[in-house]
């Protein structure tokens, strides 16, 4: 059963928190199957935009939480990321917006997965 996004963006935030990296939800959606974007600004100007990964990088051998994939290799000027939160917004209006500022680029997704 797959966590609700509600509490997992609750939980990602409190991990964030704990490493001493501010983070907040910059938009609830839906409580229960919200799809969430992770937006890491680096406060240099630039910043990444994390995605729910497609449902073919998710593993069939054992069970995963939730997949991110960043939306491009490296980071992108800040604005860019906000056009796209934009449009993600307007297609899937139940999305949730989380944002983490760290200028090492720490953002704990990949431990988020299990």
């Amino acid at each position: 059963m797959r966590l609700k996004s509600a509490i997992w963006v609750a939980a990602y935030l409190r991990r964030c928190q704990t490493e001493g990296i501010f983070g907040a939800v910059r938009r609830r959606g839906a409580e229960e199957a919200g799809a969430v974007f992770v937006k890491l600004a680096l406060l240099d100007g630039r910043a990444w935009l994390f995605t729910p990964a497609p449902q073919s990088a998710y593993d069939d051998s054992h069970p995963v939480e939730r997949v991110f994939a960043p939306t491009s290799p490296d980071a992108i000027a800040e604005q860019a990321v906000e056009e796209r939160i934009v449009k993600e917004v307007r297609f899937d209006p139940d999305a949730w917006i989380v944002e983490i500022e760290d200028k090492a680029g720490r953002h704990f997704l990949d431990l988020a997965k299990a």
